[in-house]
């Protein structure tokens, strides 16, 4: 016989273990609705990758137009980067629908892009400075680009074609 049998106050203070794992997964469940910086940086990705597809194309409808004498080439790693772009905004639509995140939509308010999201029940925006995101861009587009560049020395080199990633 324990100290607290005789006493009835503690009785109803007591919780069975099942109660107590279902609290904690409840309580776990509303915790983990906030995304992780990993998901924050994929949020950022999902919204800077549309405009870097329509700056590619933008660009590739320019070099149609020009009477440029490396257009064909120019186009060709255009329609590359296009290509890489679009597959990596197909990946990260599919890993964000399985972590149930979905990016709502977006406004303007002065220099500021918001974007709402929905994270596991959590909702919150994100906001980008136009400049940060036009510099962003830049440094992605430039990384893009490297790829090809790359491609095309190792052609230079040995002759052979190299594997494209």
């Amino acid at each position: 016989m324990s100290k607290l049998d005789g006493n009835e106050r503690w009785k109803s203070k007591m919780l069975l273990t099942e109660h107590q794992e279902q609290y904690e997964a409840r309580r776990g469940e509303k915790l983990s609705g906030r995304p992780t910086p990993e998901e924050l940086t994929m949020i950022r990705d999902y919204i800077l990758l549309p405009h870097m597809l329509t700056i590619v194309e933008k660009n590739m409808e320019d070099l149609k137009r020009s009477s440029n004498v490396m257009k064909r080439p120019f186009l060709a790693v255009a329609e590359a980067i296009a290509n890489r772009i679009s597959r990596d905004m197909y990946d990260l639509r599919r890993e964000l629908s399985r972590r149930r995140i979905r990016v709502i939509g977006d406004e303007q308010v002065d220099l500021v892009v918001y974007h709402r999201f929905v994270c596991r029940g959590y909702e919150d925006r994100l906001g980008i400075v136009r400049e940060v995101m036009r510099s962003e861009i830049s440094v992605r587009l430039a990384r893009y680009f490297g790829d090809p560049i790359r491609w095309m020395s190792e052609y230079a080199k040995t002759g052979l074609r190299p594997k494209q990633d």
